[in-house]
């Protein structure tokens, strides 16, 4: 493959040519292997260092262009001295970012402390992990689902370092056989999956040979934009994990329409590179797993567990193409002794600290540890650097707060995902302060309630406010006797009126005379109940708002009652003088309009004294 070599690149490799060398350290082999396999590029480099000098030396440089360091997320050095057991104890050493004087601006120094001084002659072999996210660039850029996904990774086949190299070799591991092209240049070899170039012999410093690949990548470029993860202690004996995720598929954007059909039945020739499910690896023995998202639980998701671990297994609503985008929210429980221990009188939390998602790219990692409430002395220990800083979480029956340590770690990578520990000190006693809060609650709402019962809240009756309910109450007693005579009345009446349909139908006029002299009877008893009650309601100040529509009332119905006998008597007279059915009707018209009018004042004064 011939890949167009770049301005930036050709100003880079002559930049080179005019740097000094460092010391008289050579690497007498080198021997690196980058793996993609995956969305995240790991080169392992395994370098023997000599001393051809006079001086000690107690540090080895290593060298990487900024336009790669921009995008490194993690690099550790461990020794390779021994073998089997030995070499399997060695331990990291540490790596420190330096500037070297005289060095070109494009370069980012590394130095790495050796763990005694290198003598003259003397060699050491170390090996050097370097972790890369967002190394590899889609192209094209865009495509559709039934489109491969193909990306571009570039390097250099020599190893970029500011001394002497005598041999090099570099193993490019790609994760399928199908590569569209690659750089070919002197001792290049391609055995299935992977690309051999070299081995190359007496490299001058900062010797650099740019290569590029351009292959097939199908498996899943999942990106957390943001990965929130809470951890909340509580001493009863429960660790509340809870993960909050923005995800984004980081490969090729997806252009054009998406089809369900040619999903379902050609899954993995439409949309190969789509992600279809992810596993969580959780800690063994974790609880009440849930899995959701705005909308609500998610139930494309399986669990398994055994003693040595927890597997969950969860498919998003939709697949995710590249540039789709998709948060939920994973939560689960764990036992507080398997995380919490004790020492130095001080207690601490001992957890994992990256994501429990294989191979997930997390540009922005929030860690919250929330603590019990008083807790005090803090300190965290963390393998790495992290921004930190402190927070108060306020939940239920809370005083002063839950202290919370917030971590964030920026390009984030499964090689971070190490133990952390979080020290505090916390008294036993501060257990009781919840419970005793909850029982002194409920015991001053009982002596409340007691109090209440037995406690005589009614006003005084010597009061004025209480006399003048009395006397109110005793209005509203007359009043509704008052209604009732009424009422009583307006009866009557009614019967009155049916007496003369009765004369109507039936002609007899004894009858309706003798109903009318009961009738007659009745109203006059009903006349003297009133007067009492009148004249109560006139002696009472409290009825003094009410007492001129009674009293007008008493007129309206008094007036009624008259109107209703002189109409009766009309009637009769005309029965008794044999007048026509006609004639009686014409002489009695004009008394029916007022007799109609008096009852509907009357009983609209009846609805507003009822409303009062």
């Amino acid at each position: 493959m011939k890949i167009g070599v770049r301005l930036d690149v050709v100003v880079f490799t002559i930049a080179l040519l005019s740097v000094p060398v460092l010391s008289d350290l050579i690497l007498s082999k080198v021997d690196r292997r980058i793996d993609l396999t995956s969305q995240i590029v790991r080169i392992t480099s395994t370098l023997k260092v000599e001393n051809a000098g006079n001086d000690l030396v107690s540090e080895v440089l290593l060298t990487i262009p900024d336009n790669q360091a921009k995008n490194l997320a993690y690099l550790t050095a461990t020794s390779n001295e021994g073998k089997g057991k030995v070499k399997a104890s060695a331990v990291s050493l540490p790596v420190e970012v330096v500037h070297p004087k005289g060095m070109p601006p494009a370069l980012t120094f590394y130095s790495v402390s050796l763990p005694k001084g290198l003598g003259k002659g003397e060699t050491f072999t170390l090996d050097v992990l370097a972790v890369f996210t967002h190394a590899l660039q889609p192209f094209p850029e865009e495509i559709t689902q039934a489109n491969i996904h193909l990306v571009v990774f570039s390097d250099t086949a020599h190893y970029l370092s500011p001394y002497t190299v005598k041999v090099q070799s570099l193993i490019v591991k790609l994760p399928e056989a199908r590569i569209e092209s690659y750089t070919k240049i002197e001792n290049t070899k391609i055995h299935g999956s992977e690309i051999k170039y070299g081995p190359y012999e007496n490299l001058p410093p900062f010797s650099y040979s740019p290569i590029g690949v351009h292959f097939e990548a199908n498996q899943p470029f999942v990106v957390a934009q943001e990965l929130i993860r809470e951890i909340e202690i509580s001493h009863w004996g429960n660790v509340q994990v809870t993960e909050h995720y923005n995800l984004v598929h980081g490969g090729a954007r997806s252009k054009g329409e998406f089809s369900r059909l040619d999903y379902q039945s050609r899954r993995y020739v439409g949309g190969a590179s789509a992600v279809r499910s992810l596993v969580a690896k959780l800690p063994p023995r974790a609880h009440s797993v849930y899995y959701r998202d705005e909308i609500g639980n998610i139930s494309t998701s399986n669990l398994w567990s055994d003693s040595k671990k927890t597997e969950l297994e969860i498919e998003p609503r939709y697949p995710m193409f590249g540039g789709w985008r998709t948060a939920f929210t994973i939560g689960y429980g764990l036992p507080l002794q398997d995380f919490l221990f004790q020492a130095e009188g001080r207690r601490y939390l001992d957890f994992s600290f990256g994501c429990p998602m294989n191979e997930v790219v997390i540009d922005t990692l929030i860690v919250k540890v929330v603590l019990p409430e008083g807790s005090t002395d803090i300190s965290v220990s963390v393998p790495f650097p992290v921004k930190q800083w402190q927070e108060t979480k306020f939940s239920h029956l809370d005083v002063i707060g839950r202290p919370v340590i917030v971590l964030e770690k920026t390009n984030a990578v499964p090689e971070h995902n190490q133990h952390f520990q979080v020290y505090y000190k916390f008294s036993s006693l501060s257990m009781l302060r919840e419970p005793l809060m909850l029982i002194s609650g409920f015991f001053l709402l009982f002596v409340a309630g007691i109090i209440y019962m037995h406690a005589d809240l009614a006003i005084s009756k010597s009061s004025p406010s209480y006399l003048a309910k009395l006397q109110w109450d005793e209005v509203l007693a007359v009043i509704q006797q008052f209604q009732n005579n009424i009422n009583r009345c307006l009866t009557i009446h009614d019967k009155l009126e049916a007496s003369l349909r009765d004369l109507s139908r039936t002609g007899d006029v004894q009858a309706c005379k003798a109903a009318r002299k009961s009738f007659d009877v009745l109203l006059k008893d009903l006349s003297k109940d009133l007067k009492p009650l009148l004249a109560f309601l006139q002696s009472s100040p409290q009825a003094s708002q009410i007492l001129p529509k009674v009293e007008e009332l008493v007129a309206k119905e008094k007036d009624l009652q008259e109107k209703l006998m002189a109409k009766h008597s009309t009637v009769v007279d005309g029965y008794e003088k044999k007048s026509g059915g006609r004639e009686i009707e014409n002489r009695i018209a004009l008394q029916q309009q007022k007799i109609t009018a008096l009852r509907q004042e009357v009983d609209d004064l009846l609805d507003f004294i009822d409303e009062i």
